[in-house]
């Protein structure tokens, strides 16, 4: 049953990836509206930011990497929305195949297509004046959180993907994903924000994540942080891959 999973999967990854290397646009257009971002705040708003650091473009860099992440996931809705509209699962459902390997093909897809965009992001922040001296296990630490964030918010697309009822109301999910950074230490610390922003700002998700990459670019001791970061994104995944299975079995029954 296993390897019968794995080569379904693997066969429907391909698929996936093809489609990708046939619309490089996707892989551009998510990188580029975080990059935009990273342009703006560095060079206009930048100077007028007090964050403590030396350079403003290494203590914003965490928040980008994960805009960039929201903002690609939205793909994944979209690519499942066009599937489920087309028939093709439907076809799929009626080959001798494992029904989940049509999704975890698509949530493949995702972590492969958003490391891609996080790699651009990372080459042109080094290009804006990014460094770090973090060594290879922090540079490994920080890719596993990344990608088990983009696990995570992945398998959250995957519910607007199988119940949206136009493609833009698939990809329209992610706007909050996009919008929660800004409430959050990603461009500048909560000490500045009033108290009920700052209360909410401490105690969601992306200002643990990003504090956590943050300390581990700049070779600090993470604490209990990591773990709480690490708390997030498993809690999220958990919770999204329980209902996205849900969906898809109520969809296709």
């Amino acid at each position: 049953m296993t390897t019968h999973f794995l080569g379904d999967t693997g066969y429907l990854l391909g698929r996936s990836l093809r489609h990708i290397t046939r619309s490089v646009d996707t892989i551009i257009t998510t990188a580029i509206t975080p990059i935009a971002m990273m342009l703006l705040f560095v060079y206009v708003f930048g100077g007028a930011i007090d964050t403590g650091s030396d350079s403003y473009v290494t203590y914003l860099l965490p928040g980008i990497l994960l805009i960039t992440i929201a903002s690609g996931i939205s793909y994944t809705a979209y690519r499942l929305f066009m599937d489920m509209k087309n028939g093709i699962v439907e076809r799929f459902q009626s080959m001798p195949i494992a029904r989940s390997s049509i999704l975890w093909a698509h949530v493949l897809t995702s972590l492969v297509a958003n490391l891609i965009s996080l790699v651009v992001v990372v080459l042109v922040a080094l290009l804006m004046g990014f460094r770090s001296g973090a060594g290879l296990a922090a540079w490994l630490a920080v890719a596993g959180i990344l990608l088990l964030f983009t696990m995570a918010l992945t398998w959250l697309a995957v519910i607007p993907g199988l119940t949206a009822k136009t493609p833009d109301g698939a990809g329209a999910f992610s706007y909050p994903l996009i919008f929660l950074p800004f409430i959050s230490s990603a461009f500048v610390p909560t000490d500045s924000m009033p108290g009920p922003v700052r209360a909410f700002a401490e105690h969601q998700p992306v200002t643990s994540i990003v504090n956590t990459i943050r300390d581990l670019f700049a070779q600090q001791p993470v604490g209990s942080g990591i773990w709480t970061a690490l708390a997030w994104c498993v809690g999220i995944l958990i919770v999204a891959y329980f209902f996205a299975i849900r969906t898809y079995r109520r969809k296709i029954s």
